[in-house]
């Protein structure tokens, strides 16, 4: 679009052109760039002068965006992820709590929470893989799910930030799953536990490894970490193998993430992010072959255990079943952040 043509002879406006957006609008000022009459509200400042909004568009677009050491990109992006993954929780404990049989102080009783919990005898007898996930969405009473999602309030933003969302995204489920398997292989097999603490604590390694990376004073955060594992290991009822299966898979994919190295990085290469996507798949196949594995070492024991039991009680009317005893409420892992003080496991009734 040409600029109007300034009026001519003595009209006191002489000199003046319409601006190039709005011709009715007669203006003095012009884009220091393409010299286009601009007027008040299409003047977009620069370092001298103005520029008129085209300029100004195609200027941004020629601009690199800065990118963080893991290749998300700078600026104040809203951390979905972690507010949904709040949300989710809070649902799901909804859900449980109000169902019937169950209230909002005591959800385990509903057929939600008992499908979901992790039992690593029903996943194996049943082969109910998806168990080893939902038990991280899973929570014992309202002081565990209030601790587990302030915990993840406060740290989830910041890590979303640097990573990029499906970096984070990553990093969190393969905490929970990590903790899952590190209790269906070395757990005791009829304990249930659920939580999201695993994927608190991959979390919190995942901070700790890119705080070291980018040269943050990590004094703070080693406190923080080191207070949630003196819990961890005095404080009876939380799930320690589930903790430190989280942490280390949450400090493997930060590594990950990293390529593998500690080093500062410049900026992220299509060799980098090749890296990122297959070591995070090699992790995470990693665990579903340790699950399978487990699975059916699980699942021979049980029918080597059911033909024993039906060899003995073959004249009585007694039932076999693979989880824990009847009349028996075993609790969960517990939350994990500084300060806080963890519920006791809840007592076997009968």
């Amino acid at each position: 679009m040409q600029p109007t043509q300034p009026p001519t002879g003595p009209d006191p406006y002489y000199g003046f052109a319409g601006c190039y957006r709005h011709p009715d609008r007669l203006t003095g000022v012009r884009c220091v760039r393409c010299n286009r009459p601009i007027c008040p509200e299409c003047q977009r400042a620069a370092s001298v002068g103005f520029q008129c909004p085209d300029d100004v568009k195609a200027g941004a677009a020629t601009v690199r965006q800065g990118r963080t050491v893991l290749g998300a990109p700078v600026g104040s992006q809203i951390p979905y992820i972690t507010y949904a993954l709040i949300a989710l929780n809070v649902v799901i404990y909804l859900m449980t709590g109000l169902g019937p049989g169950s209230s909002l102080i005591d959800n385990t009783n509903t057929e939600l929470f008992q499908d979901w919990e992790l039992v690593p005898n029903v996943v194996g007898f049943e082969r109910d893989y998806l168990r080893l996930v939902t038990a991280a969405f899973l929570h014992l009473g309202p002081l565990h799910l209030l601790l587990n999602m302030f915990a993840l309030y406060v740290i989830g933003p910041p890590l979303e930030r640097a990573m990029g969302w499906w970096r984070f995204s990553a990093v969190y489920l393969l905490g929970a799953l990590g903790g899952s398997v590190a209790i269906l292989l070395f757990g005791d097999v009829r304990q249930p536990v659920v939580g999201a603490s695993g994927a608190i604590f991959g979390l919190f390694a995942a901070a700790l490894v890119l705080s070291r990376v980018v040269g943050f004073d990590t004094r703070s955060l080693v406190i923080t970490i080191g207070i949630n594992f003196i819990f961890t290991f005095s404080v009876p009822g939380i799930s320690k193998l589930g903790h430190i299966g989280g942490f280390v898979l949450g400090g493997l994919a930060s590594l990950a993430l990293l390529g593998w190295t500690l080093q500062r990085r410049g900026p992220l290469t299509d060799r980098l992010r090749t890296i990122q996507v297959a070591s995070l798949a090699g992790l995470l196949a990693v665990l579903v072959v340790l699950a399978l594995w487990r699975t059916e070492q699980i699942r021979d024991d049980l029918f080597g255990e059911l033909s024993n039991f039906q060899e003995q009680n073959a004249a009585t009317q007694q039932s076999w079943h693979p989880g824990p005893a009847p009349g028996r409420v075993p609790s969960s892992t517990a939350v994990d952040d500084a300060g806080e003080n963890y519920r006791g496991v809840i007592t076997a009734v009968q």
